[in-house]
C-alpha cells in the first residue's frame, strides 16, 4: 500500500514564504535498510535534485541492497548519518567499536551481507573476522563511496543534515559529530541566520515543520513509512510511502 501524509505545521516562527532554496529539491528521511520503501519512493519523486539525510544501514533487513542502489546512483546526493559513522567505526576498529555498533542495529547489516553468528558479546577475534568478511562482501568501491559521503548539503537558505545543528554556528562551521548526532540546543533555540534545517534522526509520527526545522524521519524500519519533503521557494510538500509487512 502506498500512503500519502500531509504532515503538519506546528508552533510559531518563520512562514514557508521564507524558504529560499536556489534550486528545488527533495530530501528523503532515514532509510535503515528498507530497500522496498526506498525504491517505491524514488519512483514517485519529481525530476529535481534528491538528497538523502543518511542512516541507510542497520535495523532494517536490506542494508546491503540500499547501499548497492545508492552507490550506483551518482545523481543522488547521499549524506552520512550516525549509523554510517558507527559502521565505519566498526570497520576501522572492530575490537573496540563492534559491541556498540551491533547493539544499535549492526547485526542486521552484517546479516544482509551474509555475515552471521555474531552478537554484541562476541570475542575481539570474532569481531575482526566479521569486519574482514563485511569488507569482502561490500567491496572496495562501495566502501570508498561510503567513506566519501558529505555531512551536509545546502542550497540558498535551506540546509540538509542528518541529526541537527548547533543553532549558534553557521552550517559550514558545524562539527561532523554535531551533524551526525545532533546538538542539545537544536530543538530549543532559534537560528538567527535565516537558515532552515531539514533533518532526520529523530523519529516523528508524521513529517513536520516546526519553526525553521523540517523533520522527516518517520521510522521506516519500525513503522513501514518512509517520508520525504519537496522544497522549493516558499513551499514544502511531504510525501510518505507505506509498506506494511
Amino acid at each position: 500500500m502506498i500512503g500519502r501524509l500531509l504532515g503538519r505545521i506546528a508552533g510559531r516562527g518563520p512562514s514557508l514564504s521564507d524558504l529560499k532554496p536556489d534550486v528545488p529539491f527533495v530530501a528523503i528521511g532515514d532509510v535503515h535498510g528498507r530497500l522496498d520503501l526506498l525504491e517505491i519512493l524514488l519512483d514517485k519523486l519529481p525530476d529535481v535534485q534528491v538528497v538523502l539525510v543518511g542512516d541507510y544501514v542497520d535495523r532494517g533487513d536490506d542494508s546491503a541492497g540500499v547501499l548497492r542502489l545508492l552507490s550506483g546512483r551518482p545523481d543522488l546526493i547521499c549524506l552520512n548519518g550516525n549509523h554510517e559513522d558507527l559502521m565505519l567505526g566498526f570497520i576501522k576498529a572492530p575490537e573496540r567499536n563492534g559491541a556498540r555498533w551491533l547493539r544499535y542495529g549492526g547485526l542486521q547489516t552484517l546479516a544482509s551481507y551474509g555475515v552471521k553468528g555474531m552478537t554484541e558479546t562476541s570475542s575481539e577475534d570474532a569481531m575482526i573476522t566479521a569486519r574482514d568478511q563485511l569488507i569482502d562482501a561490500m567491496g572496495a568501491e562501495t566502501l570508498d563511496w561510503l567513506k566519501s559521503r558529505p555531512a551536509s548539503w545546502q542550497t540558498g537558505n535551506v540546509a540538509v543534515v542528518h541529526a541537527g545543528a548547533d543553532p549558534t554556528v553557521p552550517i559550514y562551521d558545524q562539527s561532523v559529530k554535531t551533524l551526525y548526532w545532533g546538538h542539545s540546543d537544536f530543538t530549543k533555540k532559534r537560528r538567527r541566520d535565516g537558515v532552515w534545517v531539514v533533518h532526520g534522526h529523530t523519529i516523528v509520527d508524521a513529517p513536520e515543520i516546526l519553526r525553521e526545522r523540517i523533520a522527516i524521519d518517520t521510522g521506516a524500519y519500525a513503522t513501514g513509512r518512509l517520508s520525504a519533503v519537496h522544497v522549493d521557494r516558499a513551499s514544502a510538500r511531504f510525501e510518505t510511502v507505506t509498506v506494511q509487512r
